[in-house]
């Protein structure tokens, strides 16, 4: 028997140190199989169906490898589960004692020059000056300098961003701060450390710009275990594009009134320097407007185009008025951000025979302001030759990697072709678990009143679940409608109604949990990486196919150019995509062997046209039916079951 089965068997080293662990087959398996990629330094792609207890097997063979290995996560949230429990458990359980370390990126740490500096200080207790005191009162006992030990400052406050620092911002070893400093202890206990955890942001800015800090770690890290991989696609076209936004132009202004201030500069000269950039900038925000929307660069008129010209020459003028004040550190900071700044607008700005080849060019607008972009439409040769830049093992998985056990899209999309795969069958009786409810005579869904015709359709099944349900939508929208909708419905009774965006994400899952008979609306954000065991959600409700809108300028820039390579746009990059999320979406609900409950796709198009069968096959295996009392029963059925004794 090898170390790997006696550490997963019934009876084994887990069983023993972990009350209620079951052995999995499949488990074993992607263990064993991870085991090997390392040693043979392999690229591995596995999908491992939901409740394979994929992060213990990949977890187990890195412990006892040997190797220095990284662990990159798709959320923060994971990011600190597995260093703050996973791996302290495992490694007590293993006796492989060891070394680790966890790295965020730079938003996450105390900036202690900006808490010390007197100007930002005054600034500072403007905006908050209660919170400022506990964050003081923290920052003289904290180790680490992670934000999130200040549970009053969440992620969305405002104030974070004025205590930490950005890239562009950060001096580095000319700070008076530096041998002090949070994110540069992290990354010298980084470089010590036998195993590392970070997350995707950091991982592929450190990839893609070699400017995060931490460059020189990955020459000596013998693994790389990507967890949640599905992510990695979209989230690397972003950092390998050029993006540019108000809110950074925002934020250069701020940081440069408080140097300014810090060197006495008088007022007056403050205000006159600042004109230069805030008055292109107010004109260009002002062209734009509030209302959400994205827009291709060839939608823009020729007065956008002029103001975004003016802002990029103001930016220049800008960077020469700083350096004009000295040659502060701070000072010369921010006229480098402006000149850097300038040159990503110039980037996105330039034309196509200028640019980036194969890049979509556009922006987006919503209530807070605009960003600028400009995205590659292929990203796979890039990410190729930074993965064999750094000849380690390279492990990707995820529950959604592959469609109908087919890896070609996840791997056609990074350049891993040649990688070996592993798909693994989640454990779960779909079939005895849950039941797929495809409601009968729903409308189009382009069609006015749809999402009033889902709501319809989904009450008897929410008044049967007696809530305990997630309404999943595809757009922003929708989800409006549908809440205004449901806020002003008698039906809804004492429900509690969480929706998206009205307190921060783990905030609405953990009122959702506790009720147990709430109902959460949500959108992207909700399909995947939420896990909800138990009684607490037992339906959930699709509005439509997660498809990208063609309206949307990146899609419709990416299908032309498809188009223009002789690929079929919608076969091999649309459907593949909306599978992929369709899968996470059903995956809500079956989270453990007692879950039970409902999945309702509402779109007809899942059984009304062609590509139905390709995502229906992409599902797990649920049995389906398109009976309302069928689903009814199922759900009266499932509320007896998961009743406590």
């Amino acid at each position: 028997m090898s170390a790997l089965d006696d550490i997963f068997r019934p009876g084994g080293t887990l069983a023993r140190a972990f009350e209620g662990f079951v052995s999995r087959p499949s488990q074993r398996r992607m263990a064993a199989r991870i085991a090997e990629a390392l040693e043979r330094r392999e690229h591995l792609l596995i999908e491992a169906g939901t409740g394979t207890g994929k992060t213990f097997a990949y977890l187990v063979p890195a412990l006892m490898s040997g190797l220095r290995v990284l662990i990159s996560t798709g959320t923060r949230t994971l990011q600190d589960q597995l260093y703050t429990r996973d791996i302290p458990l495992l490694a007590g359980a293993l006796g492989r004692p060891l070394t680790t370390a966890l790295l965020k990126g730079r938003a996450n740490y105390l900036c202690l020059a900006k808490l010390s500096g007197g100007a930002q200080q005054a600034l500072l207790a403007d905006e908050a000056p209660t919170l400022l005191a506990q964050v003081r009162d923290w920052a003289a006992t904290t180790r680490s300098g992670d934000l999130s030990e200040v549970a009053a400052l969440g992620e969305s406050h405002p104030l974070r961003a004025q205590l930490t620092s950005t890239r562009e911002a950060c001096t580095g070893a000319r700070c008076a701060e530096f041998a002090r400093c949070h994110v540069f202890a992290a990354r010298r206990a980084a470089l010590e450390a036998d195993l590392v955890v970070v997350n995707h942001h950091l991982l592929l800015a450190d990839l893609a710009l070699k400017e995060e800090g931490f460059g020189e770690l990955l020459p000596g890290v013998d693994a790389l275990i990507l967890d949640e991989a599905h992510q990695l696609p979209d989230l690397a076209a972003e950092f390998f594009g050029v993006s540019c936004s108000s809110r950074q132009f925002e934020t250069l202004l701020h940081d440069a009134r408080a140097e300014l201030a810090a060197l006495k500069v008088p007022a007056g000269a403050i205000e006159k320097a600042s004109q230069l950039l805030e008055l292109p900038l107010k004109a260009l925000l002002i062209r734009f407007g509030r209302q959400e929307r994205r827009l291709a660069w060839e939608e823009l008129g020729p007065e956008a185009r002029a103001d975004c010209a003016a802002l990029h020459g103001a930016l220049g003028d800008y960077a020469g008025g700083l350096e004009a004040q000295g040659d502060a550190a701070g000072l010369a900071q921010c006229a480098a951000r402006a000149r850097s700044l300038a040159a990503d607008l110039a980037q996105v700005m330039s034309e196509p025979d200028e640019a980036q080849a194969g890049g979509a060019r556009g922006v987006a607008v919503n209530a807070r302001g605009f960003a600028l972009s400009l995205l590659p439409y292929d990203i796979s040769a890039r990410f190729r030759g930074l993965v064999d830049q750094h000849p380690s093992a390279w492990i990707f998985t995820s529950a959604t990697l592959a469609l109908a056990g087919n890896f070609q899209h996840f791997a056609t999309r990074l350049g891993l072709g040649d990688a070996a795969t592993l798909c693994l069958e989640s454990p779960f009786d779909y079939e005895r678990q849950a039941l797929l409810y495809l409601p009968e005579a729903l409308p189009d869904p382009a069609s006015g009143g749809y999402t009033e015709a889902v709501l319809a359709a989904a009450r008897p099944l929410l008044e049967a679940s007696d809530g305990g349900a997630f309404l999943l939508f595809t757009s922003h929208r929708a989800l409006r409608i549908a809440a205004q909708a449901l806020r002003a419905a008698d039906w809804i009774g004492d429900w509690p109604l969480l929706v998206q965006n009205d307190a921060p994400r783990e905030l609405l899952l953990r009122r959702f949990r506790e009720s147990g008979r709430a109902v959460l609306l949500g959108t992207a954000s909700f399909w995947e990486g939420v896990d909800v065991q138990g009684v607490a959600l037992r339906l959930v409700v699709i509005d439509k196919l997660p498809f990208a809108s063609p309206e949307d300028p990146q899609v419709r820039a990416r299908a032309q150019y498809l188009q223009s390579q002789g690929i079929n746009a919608f076969r091999d990059y649309q459907l593949p995509e909306a599978a992929l999320a369709l899968k996470q979406g059903v995956g809500r609900l079956i989270r453990s062997e007692e879950d039970r409950g409902v999945v309702m796709i509402c779109d007809p198009r899942l059984l009304t046209r062609g590509y139905g069968r390709a995502l229906l096959a992409a599902l797990p295996p649920l049995r389906p039916t398109r009976g309302a009392d069928e689903a009814i029963a199922m759900l009266k059925r499932s509320a007896r079951e998961l009743e406590p004794a």
